[in-house]
């Protein structure tokens, strides 16, 4: 584990937009007979944000290229608080092995991707 997601230097997790989707992931099994079982894949809802960073400094972005690389993409997991309502959550990773850090301007960047929370 990597510790905890990097907050940036205004100490926020997230700029606007972001967006959070809660999922209860679920089976479907079907039979022959075209019957089907549905069971609950997981023993709670699992939530996802997509996060979506627009200015960002040169030190920023540096600190957020070093924890991706840290966790191997979507290999390790982390800690990540919820912009939304603080809530920790201890078992997270990134959704993509892919990094893209766009520089805008001297001291200015972008960057954009989702985190999902993990069971197990």
């Amino acid at each position: 584990m990597a510790g905890n997601f990097p907050t940036l230097h205004t100490s926020a997790i997230a700029q606007y937009p972001a967006t959070r989707n809660v999922r209860c992931p679920n089976q479907v099994l079907w039979f022959v007979d075209g019957t089907q079982q549905r069971y609950r894949n997981s023993n709670g809802p699992l939530h996802r944000w997509s996060i979506q960073l627009d200015q960002l400094e040169e030190s920023e972005m540096a600190a957020l290229e070093q924890f991706f690389n840290d966790n191997e993409g979507c290999a390790g997991s982390f800690a990540f608080t919820d912009p939304w309502n603080g809530t920790v959550y201890p078992n997270c990773s990134f959704a993509v092995d892919e990094l893209e850090l766009d520089t805008l301007a001297e001291l200015k960047g972008r960057t954009s991707f989702a985190i999902e929370e993990n069971r197990g």
